[in-house]
């Protein structure tokens, strides 16, 4: 690789340290072209245009920018490289003290790249992505609400909960997880359903044929009360619901390309990575 795009957050490296050490450091060992580009608040849900030639992003932030930066390029096809600047990140691979062992490896073309398997998501006349959920969950006075449940047509379930997670496997470790949800392989292809904070003593997460169409109708609140709710995508284009709309959700025909470095099995970063280590 000789050919680079820099995406940084700005808030994690706001006075662009990092991003001028890597600059500096690609141009020094040979890069051929070096363009960097901040992303924030302003930049959110924009997609990002990619120069030609461009051959790998290396992406400055923690596991928000890596998703943000993931979904604004997904059409473009070029692998992104994570540099964590957050606290704890399973997206990205490469901390701040081996940044230059890494872009030594990408230079000599020692990695590999992993392909991710991305939602879509339709609500109303909005379309969005995400690489780690579309969730529905229910918005202004604390209250439950009810939802119908569709796989291929079929009505899988009726809930009475605060929402539903429908994640990837690479979405498995997010809030799908912390919703009691199975951790899945990341290179796996599977969509998995998981309610937040069901009413029921059977409520279980769902794991599904990454070919399969997911409904998510909101329903009439118990006697006739109005529901409000929101979809949101990988945590941002927060869509509000009533009750009648539909939320449909798909696999993405893109996937997310990620560089991968390390050798060490998902299951030890797994592991590494939920013990602070």
């Amino acid at each position: 690789m000789k050919n680079f795009l820099i995406i940084a957050n700005e808030y994690k490296d706001p006075e662009a340290a990092y991003t001028r050490q890597i600059m500096s450091y690609l141009g020094e060992h040979g890069a051929r072209r070096v363009i960097s580009m901040l992303l924030g608040d302003e930049s959110r849900d924009r997609k990002i245009d990619i120069p030609y030639g461009i051959e790998a992003i290396l992406v400055l932030g923690g596991d928000g920018t890596m998703l943000q930066a993931a979904r604004a390029t997904q059409s473009s096809r070029v692998p992104l490289l994570g540099v964590n600047l957050g606290t704890l990140g399973y997206l990205t691979e490469v901390e701040t003290d081996d940044i230059e062992n890494a872009i030594d490896r990408l230079m000599r073309d020692d990695y590999v790249i992993e392909e991710r398997m991305m939602l879509k998501g339709i609500a109303g006349d909005h379309v969005g992505s995400a690489l780690n959920d579309i969730v529905v969950t229910r918005t202004g006075k604390l209250q439950i609400i009810r939802f119908d449940v569709y796989v291929n047509g079929i009505l899988l379930n009726s809930f009475v909960a605060d929402g539903i997670i429908c994640a990837t496997p690479t979405g498995s470790t997010s809030y799908s997880l912390s919703a009691g949800g199975p951790v899945v392989e990341p290179g796996a292809r599977t969509i998995l359903l998981t309610p937040i904070c069901a009413h029921t003593f059977h409520s279980r997460s769902i794991v599904l044929s990454p070919e399969d169409e997911v409904v998510i109708e909101l329903c009439k609140g118990s006697g006739d009360r109005t529901q409000t709710a929101e979809v949101s995508f990988d945590g941002t284009d927060n869509i509000p619901l009533e009750a009648g709309d539909r939320v449909t959700i798909t696999r993405a025909v893109e996937t997310a390309k990620i560089i991968k470095l390390s050798q060490e099995s998902f299951l030890n970063v797994l592991s590494r990575k939920m013990s602070g280590n």
